[in-house]
């Protein structure tokens, strides 16, 4: 017989069986409460004494403050010294703190204050978000609120962006004193991680000698034909860190060699900050002004040597960036085209696999370059004759050149001269175009005669700047050519006995380049100006 449905009206009713709110309720639950797992958190900006101070102050303070409640749990104080409150990303403790209390191991946060906690309203609003969905207070002492309260996001809200506008605030001030330090020309050296100087009594970088030569070694060595990564290896090897106690790597010597800082000069701003919230650093590629300052401090390389690494950094890269690991890239010059030989290899999978250096532009004009390949032992054994050859006459070319030629070719006196009448030239020009300039602002003038004005003082400024930049280059090929002698002459009195082996050192020394003839004659360019010729054949 089949069931029937009941057919009586259900009837609903609704039981309390928990409510927080009633007092009563809670005599039913026997067990005995945890203790609250409470944590403090504690940060300064800076590393200064003040900031120092509180910074203990802060640990000490809630240390004790929580340890003497009965029914508090102290789990620990997280603490960030010296890190900028507008982002959590690089803040360990803070960090650390978010992760332990999402892993279920604090209950409450204490801390001094809302900008302590945070300066940026939506890494605030987030963080504190995701602690309430997992049951995790955060208490902030000065405004007495906290992140349970019903009405806590509304104000916290507003106290976050507060405390961001202040932030945004503080960073607008910073940047403009340090641009009115930079049009000053006080330069800003981070200390910590600058090799080779330290701050001076006087605000300035001072040399610290035994860092210094590590700095002269990079250079020299980088001159005498070693690649970066070879100067790292061979610092590594020396047992010779970093200031950080890192091994060097090649980007580390190539920012050594670039920094015109070592040669005395400083250009400031070379970066700046794009948020004041994100502290993302770029590059000053136009951006923002940059300043540079010339003689600004004690010099650890001379400015000669200084831009003969620029001049060796840009032919070692002159060929988009296929740097071949040899004495000779870079430095063998085809004598049809001009164009620079490249290192190649032929019957790569074979037996008779041959590495020869032959023009990289030989297909590349209306005509076949007719200058012929070379090998590595060719040019070493003609550099070795030559070498004899040098030998011979050596005692000659160092009386003539250190008595008679060596102090006039350094010698930059009349181009000093001449650049300093240029830059007051340059000077008068400016306040004159800035005359004009105020001038046409508060008066009424003729439009088209202020124009032509303008036009022919700007004229005049942009071809000063090309006269000044002009005098610059010959300064400094001037002293390129004088580093190149005393290069030449080292390399010369190294040369005590006849010649057997290729020496890479000495080919470094002797010899800016090598050009290859259609007629197979090798003309060695030396370091002195002076050149030398020998045929392929009497080589083979």
């Amino acid at each position: 017989m089949a069931l029937k449905a009941p057919t009586n009206t259900h009837r609903r009713e609704t039981v309390v069986v928990f409510d927080p709110d009633n007092s009563e309720s809670k005599a039913y639950c026997f067990t005995a409460p945890r203790k609250k797992r409470v944590a403090a958190y504690a940060r300064v900006s800076t590393e200064q004494d003040a900031q120092q101070n509180s910074y203990d102050a802060q640990i000490e303070y809630y240390t004790t403050y929580i340890k003497g409640k009965p029914d508090w749990e102290f789990v620990g104080i997280y603490a960030d010294e010296g890190i900028s409150g507008t982002s959590y990303k690089n803040r360990s403790g803070f960090n650390r703190m978010i992760d332990d209390a999402k892993a279920g191991k604090i209950d409450l946060i204490l801390t001094k204050s809302i900008s302590r906690f945070s300066r940026n309203t939506v890494d605030s609003l987030t963080v504190t978000r995701e602690l309430k969905a997992k049951g995790v207070e955060v208490y902030f002492e000065k405004e007495n609120i906290s992140s349970m309260d019903k009405t806590a996001e509304l104000v916290f809200t507003m106290l976050s962006s507060i405390a961001q506008e202040e932030s945004r605030s503080i960073s607008e001030n910073v940047r403009w004193g340090k641009q009115r330090s930079m049009e000053a020309g006080k330069v800003y050296v981070s200390y910590k991680t600058f090799l080779g100087y330290e701050k001076g009594e006087d605000g300035l970088p001072k040399i610290v000698p035994e860092e210094a030569e590590i700095v002269r070694n990079i250079y020299r060595r980088y001159l005498e034909g070693l690649t970066l990564n070879q100067i790292a290896s061979e610092l590594t090897a020396n047992g010779i860190t970093t200031l950080k106690g890192n091994k060097w790597t090649k980007d580390g010597i190539r920012r050594i060699l670039t920094n015109e800082k070592y040669k005395g000069d400083a250009r400031l701003q070379k970066t700046y900050v794009d948020d004041f919230l994100t502290k993302q650093v770029k590059i000053n590629r136009g951006e923002r002004k940059q300043w540079y300052v010339h003689d600004s401090h004690d010099a650890i390389v001379s400015p000669e040597t200084f831009e003969l690494v620029q001049k060796e950094l840009a032919r070692r890269s002159s060929r988009g960036g296929r740097y071949y690991d040899s004495p000779f890239t870079g430095k063998i010059i085809c004598g049809d085209c001009g164009g620079t030989y490249g290192h190649k290899v032929w019957n790569s999978n074979r037996p008779n696999r041959e590495e020869v250096w032959l023009c990289d532009d030989r297909y590349n004009n209306e005509s076949v370059c007719s200058t012929p390949r070379i090998k590595d032992e060719e040019l070493e054994r003609a550099f070795i004759v030559i070498e004899n050859r040098l030998l011979q006459k050596r005692q000659d070319f160092i009386e003539d050149y250190e008595r008679d030629i060596l102090p006039l070719i350094g010698n930059t006196n009349v181009l000093d001269e001449r650049m300093n009448v240029l830059n007051d030239e340059l000077a008068e020009l400016i306040e004159q175009i800035e005359r004009l300039i105020q001038d046409n602002a508060h008066h009424a003038q003729n439009q088209e005669n202020y124009t032509a004005q303008f036009n022919e003082l700007n004229d005049r400024i942009e071809e000063k700047k090309a006269m000044i930049g002009s005098i610059k280059q010959q300064i400094s090929d001037t002293l390129a050519r004088r580093e190149n002698v005393r290069i030449f002459l080292t390399g010369l009195k190294s040369l005590n006995s006849i010649v057997e082996k290729f020496d890479i050192p000495s080919w470094h020394a002797l010899v800016d380049h090598v050009i290859i003839m259609p007629d197979k004659t090798i003309v060695f360019c030396l370091r002195n100006g002076c050149e030398e010729t020998i045929h392929l054949a009497e080589v083979q």
